[in-house]
């Protein structure tokens, strides 16, 4: 006797197969590596500004080995404007867990992927469906989003994932792993491109029937208020133009090539007292400053 599917599936993974993007990690060639190096620079960040970064860190650095063999300042470098660049140092980590601990093979374990550096419960689960076709519940924004509305009749989910959103996407998911797998990713392109979250184009949506959200007559959010992100001015923007000066640098800079940048004395310093704690920048003993791994005469005091 046949499992019962979810009814939602079939329309999602049709909808996906006739509209999913063409990105590179999706395609048939990507390799575990690769997907992993995409599901790390994807975090917070846009596919659009993801994908010439990924592109170049993959033809410099095409196995965990090829990275772990250089030292983690030569991966914050790369990550170029990706934001967040503590993302950098933690693949640099874990490829050189993988190197230490899977003789550089991407492991597939969901346990052994879970236990690399950096690599959260939603990275797991996300690598293991992707690069191997295991069946596991892949939840990040958008697929929670989209079973918020669908299931729930709720215009967005809670701020922090619940078991009881976990316990949800497990019970939706097919028997089969290579077609849990499938939907997993047609659910979080779903979200991405039509059951977004400020605009949401219920008219392209394949499973619009059958949305509680929508049913319901949309519903607006109740919840706490979900203010947006402020980027200019702060202390991260602040983080950003300090750790360029030493992207863009062919070595270690001097405090004065930091002061120049932003004219906040006290701001500053603590932007730099935290870069340095993160271990983004080093101190070195003549008074200036370097990327992590940086190699030449008074890198050490």
């Amino acid at each position: 006797m046949q499992p019962t599917l979810n009814p939602l599936v079939t329309p999602i993974v049709e909808w996906y197969a006739e509209n999913a993007r063409d990105l590179p990690w999706r395609r048939p060639d990507a390799t575990p590596w690769g997907i992993l190096v995409s599901e790390f620079m994807l975090q917070q960040t846009p596919v659009v500004r993801v994908l010439p970064v990924w592109g170049e860190w993959l033809a410099r650095w095409p196995t965990p080995a090829a990275l772990a063999a250089e030292p983690s300042g030569e991966a914050v470098r790369a990550w170029g404007r990706l934001g967040y660049p503590r993302r950098a140092l933690r693949l640099h980590a874990s490829a050189v867990a993988i190197v230490e601990r899977h003789s550089g093979t991407v492991p597939q374990s969901h346990e052994e992927l879970r236990a690399l550096p950096g690599v959260g419960g939603y990275t797991a689960a996300a690598v293991a469906s992707f690069a191997f076709r295991q069946r596991h519940a892949v939840l990040d924004t958008n697929v929670r989003r989209v079973l918020a509305r669908t299931i729930s009749g709720a215009e967005y989910p809670a701020k922090a994932q619940t078991a009881a959103e976990l316990r949800l996407a497990e019970s939706l998911l097919p028997d089969d792993p290579a077609v849990a797998a499938r939907w997993a990713v047609a659910t979080m392109e779903l979200g991405a491109l039509v059951c977004t979250a400020r605009t949401p184009g219920c008219g392209g949506c394949p499973v619009r029937e059958a949305c509680a959200w929508r049913s319901a007559g949309r519903p607006a959010y109740a919840g706490p208020p979900r203010r947006s992100q402020t980027y200019a001015g702060t202390d991260r923007q602040c983080r950003g133009r300090l750790l360029a000066v030493l992207r863009h640098a062919d070595g270690p800079v001097g405090k004065p090539e930091l002061d120049i940048v932003w004219s906040d004395a006290p701001q500053r310093e603590r932007a730099l007292d935290g870069l340095v704690a993160d271990g983004l920048v080093e101190p070195l003993a003549d008074g200036r400053y370097a990327l992590p791994g940086w190699e030449g005469p008074g890198q050490r005091p």
